[in-house]
């Protein structure tokens, strides 16, 4: 049977910052620190990518046409669909590309110092991700694309030279530096095979002031998050982050050894959470919050010319039925995480037949992963460790029949490896739940405590991997607990309800 796995003793769980009402330079996550060399490191950074998509979620949620086309003026025009030829065919549905830029000519010199943005621009797209948005307007899917996906370019012209290039191996983000817009759309169509109907591009600048209008959103992450380059600082917990907190999570690629492609999961969790506020909030039915949040958000993007008050409005008619499980986050298969090329360095290649298959269930407007879409049951909490490496050993610790049973079915329902017989305790009538555990193995004791609200956590050294649950009188319920690092779905598929907080 399996065991928890020993760890190094970690401190106890700093308290997470207050919720709301923090200035941007305040709470642990305000990247105050100092260090002018970790300043100077320029992160890659994807927050332009939550501005987008928070077009999608507060583009019209059921305001009326006039205001909508007040808002509209203040969107950049561009055409990245200009003389383009020899285009995949259209299918059902609605297929966005979010394109985030590496433009940061608005950033105050205060903001530079504080969210440690300093170095300069390379002109180049930061962050791409796919939206498809199905036809019956019943769920959306969001590819995230790797910067640094290897690609193959089509002949085009050099907008910095003027130069006619023949097609050629590149990174996909440099696709932006060379042709802009248009041969990024015209990349990525090729790459995929889905044709892109509207395009958006958006910068940082509007997306702190986007999320402190939303009040803030709330991020839950099961371990602690530290990055010296972004200045991230996050206790495990929930956090309501402000606009420069979440500026700093969405960008952070210094967390562990994931590097962009788990700054990309954590893109995703903090898009699902936008998703969970802007819906459960109600400003997509208020006039006046919506007017503040979305002419914020639209000041900050630059789109085709063909994404009007028409296409906004049937956005926002979509949403407004829309809650965090009708969004589904997928990551592109990969095959070689560090593919070498000449004269281009080290890139990332998709798995070719899996991608395909992930594409064209785009094409084909179905659910990447339908199960996962449609599952019912409560929302999990996330935690550090999998439930199903804690062994745990259930007593009764009261004079109510069938508590300890009761708890043992309960844990082992959500994950936890009982020993399937409860044992009677010595303790008399215990008042409150009692976690005994050997201090090697703490994390496995906090993500029991987590599934067992209120209970009491005690050290015991010497104990061994066992963990052992003395039931007490205030048992109610065991809450559902999952493991972060549990497998995904085929396209490592998970839904927003899976990745918010609960």
């Amino acid at each position: 049977m399996p065991t928890p796995h020993p760890s190094p003793r970690s401190p106890r769980p700093r308290p997470a910052p207050p919720r709301r009402g923090r200035g941007p330079g305040s709470g642990s996550g305000s990247g105050s620190g100092s260090g002018s060399g970790r300043r100077n490191a320029r992160p890659r950074w994807g927050a332009r990518l939550v501005t987008g998509l928070s077009v999608l979620v507060l583009g019209a949620g059921g305001i009326g046409h006039a205001v909508v086309t007040g808002l509209e003026t203040g969107i950049d025009r561009i055409d990245p669909f200009k003389d383009m030829k020899n285009r995949p065919r259209g299918g059902n549905g609605t297929n966005l590309l979010l394109v985030g830029t590496d433009g940061r000519d608005r950033i105050t010199p205060d903001e530079k110092e504080r969210y440690r943005l300093g170095g300069a621009p390379c002109n180049c797209t930061d962050t791409v991700m796919l939206v498809h948005l199905s036809a019956d307007k019943e769920h959306a899917s969001v590819v995230s694309l790797p910067r640094d996906s290897y690609a193959e370019v089509p002949e085009h012209r050099d907008l910095t030279t003027g130069r006619t290039h023949a097609p050629h191996p590149m990174k996909l983000n440099a696709a932006y530096a060379e042709g802009g817009p248009g041969l990024t759309v015209r990349t990525v169509e090729h790459l995929t095979g889905v044709k892109i109907d509207h395009y958006l591009e958006v910068d940082f600048t509007g997306f702190m002031k986007t999320v402190d209008t939303l009040g803030g959103v709330e991020i839950c992450t099961a371990a602690p998050l530290k990055d010296a380059y972004t200045g991230l600082d996050l206790a495990a917990g929930r956090h309501d982050l402000n606009g420069g907190q979440a500026l700093q999570y969405v960008r952070s690629r210094h967390v562990d050894g994931a590097s962009d492609l788990g700054r990309m999961q954590r893109q995703q969790r903090f898009l699902a959470a936008l998703i969970k506020q802007a819906t459960s909030s109600g400003v997509l039915l208020n006039p006046v919050r919506f007017r503040d949040v979305a002419s914020t958000v639209l000041r900050s993007v630059r789109a085709d010319k063909g994404f009007g008050t028409e296409q906004m409005l049937e956005l926002g008619r979509a949403m407004r039925g829309f809650s965090p499980a009708s969004s589904e986050f997928a990551s592109v298969p990969l095959e070689n995480v560090s593919y070498p090329v000449k004269g281009i360095g080290s890139t990332v290649k998709w798995d070719a037949p899996k991608a395909d298959r992930l594409f064209q269930a785009l094409r084909d407007d179905r659910p990447l992963d339908p199960h996962r879409t449609a599952r019912p049951g409560p929302t999990a909490v996330p935690v550090a460790v999998a439930p199903e490496r804690i062994r745990v050993q259930v007593y009764n610790g009261t004079s109510k029949d069938g508590l300890g049973r009761t708890v043992d079915e309960a844990l082992r329902a959500t994950g936890f490896d009982t020993t399937r017989t409860p044992l009677n305790g010595d303790r008399g009538e215990l008042a409150r739940t009692l976690i005994s555990y050997d201090p090697r193995w703490d994390r496995s004791a906090r993500v029991l405590a987590q599934a067992l609200p209120g209970a009491e956590l005690r050290e015991v050294t010497g104990q061994g991997p066992l963990l052992k649950v003395t039931a007490g009188a205030d048992f109610e319920k065991v809450r559902p607990v999952r493991a972060e690092e549990t497998k995904r779905g085929e396209f490592d598929t998970v839904t927003g309800d899976q990745v918010a907080c609960p």
